[in-house]
């Protein structure tokens, strides 16, 4: 994987990469239509615990940003919009 600059992503395109990583590691051959920035990740089942490491290991290596453990409750890890968010904070 090659490394990327976070700090000129943009919102829409951290939501890209963080909702292909969901459908490629965890999803796959669904159809990504289905899968919407609002869609429960967490609470929904789509993440359990150790594809919320994957995903935590991926934004970290990708973004170059430290993501702690209590970032990743319900409250900033439930949608891909909470994780774009929480992503732009760390930046």
């Amino acid at each position: 994987m090659t490394e990327h600059d976070g700090k000129n992503s943009t919102g829409q395109e951290i939501g890209q990469a963080i909702k292909k990583f969901i459908l490629d590691e965890f999803l796959p051959g669904e159809d990504p239509s289905a899968l919407t920035d609002s869609t429960p990740l967490l609470t929904g089942g789509i993440l359990d615990s150790l594809a919320t490491v994957s995903l935590v290991l991926f934004l970290e290596e990708r973004y170059q940003i430290k993501i702690e453990a209590h970032d990743t409750t319900v409250d900033y890890f439930n949608t891909i919009s909470d994780i774009e968010q929480l992503i732009r904070s760390k930046l």
